[in-house]
């Protein structure tokens, strides 16, 4: 007997298929948008647009790759065998369908593609994605609605924020109004590829609804005051959101027969990538945290109490339960690349830079803001280095990094966050010179990913669970656990010198952002 997790991130759509009895990963199948599905014209998974800040992509492209790898899975393992499907899919995305959408599911055929069915059921082309930053102006209506950015992250989990659903709405329904007349049903990216498989439509999960600005997350339903702040009659367009173990029932009988499944396949609410990349990661028990380590930096940690979150960070909920800290550094994987680039080194001459400087960089510090950043609100780039010149590449190596594990460290003590062990995925994860570094600066051992999409994975962990009906911890240890690395182990004989430069670094960060 197999589970099936699937992950439709920003590039991709990704399938891992594990052995229901081991909790063994037996397949693992990606496909790329630009290249698998060019016809769509997108561009790293979107298309292109004369306004940096519009963003989008086309919904009808998830339908298609959806159709697509199920049909390549069904020649590369029995999916006779699987007993229950879940997924995941980037957060904050929305889908903008017509009233026809739930005929249009409950009429799907077996023997025609899944995308020719569905061409007439949009209200909007294309659907604002997780990198759209047009909604300025409708984020300060919401939170002037709400009293204000503080009190709307003290209901929704974030203040309004321009990448975030509930400012989308508003901004399409304000500017398109006939389109959203014509608009029935809305739905994220997790609640429209579930719709799908389904059959019907189905509402979104606690957990990417958390990702909205439109849930409440103390009651976990959806904020009367927000949703009038967005739009009209929007609470019967987006359905009621749901418990992320909730069952949709069974596989919709027609793709059943198109790709094989049986027609008992349980189906569970996808939910959004980052708290399924939580669950693939194994944050299944109280002071877990991971690290991404991307194109983007993202820290996130889960806890039974919601933590107190700077305004900054964002707070969504687990589909374990728990609350879900989460921060993210718009100068990931960009800024460590333009040091090494600056300096004509490859990833091993960065790496042997590292190697020539001490823990704590002699007191050479870096605010690495090579573009603008989320964490804190910076909005315009501008690197600032204390105590060294930018020409000097080893301090420059040392200094990006400690300087990226510093600022984390001082958003988890702001929220009470004190990580017991930390899960990194992502590119930079490979480097255990930079694991090594934020072992140190965060004084807790680290654990690398050997699964390259671990919100699928955890998407295969959610059905695991459901099938064989263990807690979270006994699954995770059956699934999670064998894919993570040895771990980086924090050197006590750093640690002073980590807490003095994190006291230097938080007072250099705060006289730059009061200097502007």
């Amino acid at each position: 007997m197999f589970v099936l997790g699937l992950d439709s991130s920003t590039q991709s759509l990704t399938a891992v298929v594990l052995d229901a009895g081991s909790g063994r990963v037996v397949h693992q199948r990606s496909l790329n948008f630009d290249r698998d599905l060019p016809a769509y014209g997108t561009r790293s998974g979107v298309l292109p647009h004369a306004d940096p800040t519009l963003v989008h992509a086309p919904p009808l492209m998830w339908a298609e790759a959806l159709d697509r790898i199920l049909t390549a899975l069904s020649t590369a393992v029995d999916l006779s065998q699987v007993a229950a499907i879940a997924g995941s899919a980037q957060q904050h995305g929305s889908v903008y369908l017509r009233d026809s959408f739930p005929a249009a599911l409950a009429g799907l055929r077996h023997d025609a593609p899944l995308a020719g069915q569905l061409a007439g059921v949009f209200s909007r082309a294309t659907a604002p994605v997780w990198l759209d930053s047009s909604t300025g102006d409708d984020c300060r209506a919401i939170d002037t609605a709400l009293g204000g950015p503080a009190a709307t992250q003290r209901i929704t989990g974030s203040a309004a924020y321009e990448r975030f659903t509930g400012p989308q709405i508003r901004r399409f329904a304000r500017l398109e109004s006939q389109a959203w007349a014509e608009t029935a049903h809305v739905r994220l990216v997790s609640s429209f590829l579930a719709s799908l498989l389904a059959g019907r439509p189905v509402g979104t999960d606690w957990g990417d609804g958390s990702g909205m600005n439109l849930m409440d997350l103390g009651t976990r339903t959806w904020h009367r005051p927000a949703l009038d702040a967005v739009a009209t009659d929007l609470e019967r367009r987006l359905g009621s959101p749901m418990p992320p173990a909730a069952q949709l029932g069974f596989i919709a009988p027609a793709l059943a027969r198109r790709y094989g499944l049986p027609a008992s396949c349980r189906l569970l609410p996808w939910t959004g990538d980052n708290p399924s990349s939580a669950i693939g990661l194994g944050l299944v028990r109280d002071g877990a945290c991971a690290l991404s380590l991307g194109t983007s930096d993202v820290l996130f940690a889960v806890s039974q109490t919601r933590p107190a979150m700077p305004p900054a960070g964002h707070t969504f909920l687990s589909p374990s339960g728990d609350h879900m800290a989460l921060f993210c550094f718009a100068n990931g994987s960009l800024a460590r690349e333009a040091v090494k680039d600056a300096h004509r080194l490859d990833w091993d001459g960065f790496t042997a830079a590292l190697g020539r400087t001490a823990p704590g960089n002699a007191g050479r510090l870096m605010l690495p803001w090579f573009r603008p950043e989320i964490v804190p609100k910076v909005p315009v780039a501008g690197v600032r280095r204390i105590g060294y010149a930018a020409g000097d590449g080893d301090a420059d190596a040392r200094a990006v990094v400690e300087g990226q594990f510093l600022s984390m460290r001082l958003r988890a003590e702001a929220a009470g966050i004190r990580p017991v062990e930390l899960c990194a995925t992502g590119g930079a994860a490979q480097n255990a010179a930079i694991l090594q570094i934020a072992a140190d600066v965060l004084q807790c051992p680290v654990r690398r990913s050997q699964i390259t999409n671990t919100a699928a994975l955890g998407a295969a962990v959610r059905a695991l669970r459901l099938v064989s009906g263990g807690d979270w911890m006994e699954v995770a240890a059956a699934a999670v656990a064998p894919h993570l690395g040895a771990p980086n182990v924090p050197r006590p004989a750093v640690a002073a010198v980590y807490a003095d430069l994190a006291r230097s670094y938080a007072r250099a960060e705060a006289e730059a952002l009061r200097a502007g």
